[in-house]
C-alpha cells in the first residue's frame, strides 16, 4: 500500500521504494520528472523526456485550463522525447483532485480526449485521499515495461 507524504501528487507517490513496490518480478527503476504544467520546464524537455519509457499526464478536474493544455504537452513530449514509434508511445492520463466538490472537467469529457489520442488509459485520482493512485502507478509500471520490451526486441532485430 503505498503512503501519502508531501502535497503535491508526484510527492505523495514516487520515491526511493517506487521501482519495487510496483514490479515484484522485475526491477524497474523509475525516474519521475513533475513539471507542474510549467511553461518555463518545456526547453529543458529533451533532456528530460529523452529515453523515457512512458509519459503521465495530469490535469485537475476542477481546473478546466490544465486539461485544455493536455494536447500542448503530449505534442511537446513528442517532439522533444523523439520516440522511435511516437504513434504509440505509452502515455497514461489523471484527472487528479477528484476529491474535491467544484469538479468543472466532465469524465466523459476526459475519456473521449483520451481515446481520441489512440485510447491512452485514464484513471481519475485523489492524490489526496488515495484514490486510484496505485492502479495508475501499476499501469504506469507496466506501460513503461511493455515500451522497454518493445524497444529490446526492435533493437535485437537490427543487429
Amino acid at each position: 500500500k503505498l503512503s501519502k507524504k508531501g502535497t503535491g501528487f508526484v510527492a505523495h507517490y514516487a520515491g526511493p521504494g517506487f521501482s519495487t513496490q510496483y514490479c515484484r518480478t522485475a526491477v524497474l527503476p523509475s525516474q519521475i520528472w513533475d513539471t507542474a504544467g510549467q511553461e518555463r520546464f518545456q526547453s529543458l524537455g529533451v533532456a528530460f523526456y529523452h529515453g523515457a519509457d512512458c509519459c503521465v499526464l495530469v490535469f485537475d478536474v476542477t481546473a478546466p485550463n490544465t486539461f485544455k493544455t493536455l494536447d500542448s504537452w503530449r505534442d511537446e513530449f513528442l517532439i522533444q522525447a523523439s520516440p522511435r514509434d511516437p504513434e504509440n508511445f505509452p502515455f497514461v492520463v489523471l484527472g487528479n483532485k477528484i476529491d474535491l466538490e467544484n469538479r468543472q472537467v466532465a469524465t466523459k469529457r476526459a475519456q473521449a480526449w483520451c481515446y481520441s489520442k489512440n485510447n491512452i488509459p485514464y484513471f481519475e485520482t485523489s492524490a489526496k485521499e488515495a484514490i486510484n493512485v496505485e492502479q495508475a502507478f501499476q499501469t504506469i509500471a507496466r506501460n513503461a515495461l511493455k515500451q522497454v520490451a518493445a524497444l529490446l526486441g526492435t533493437m535485437a532485430g537490427e543487429g
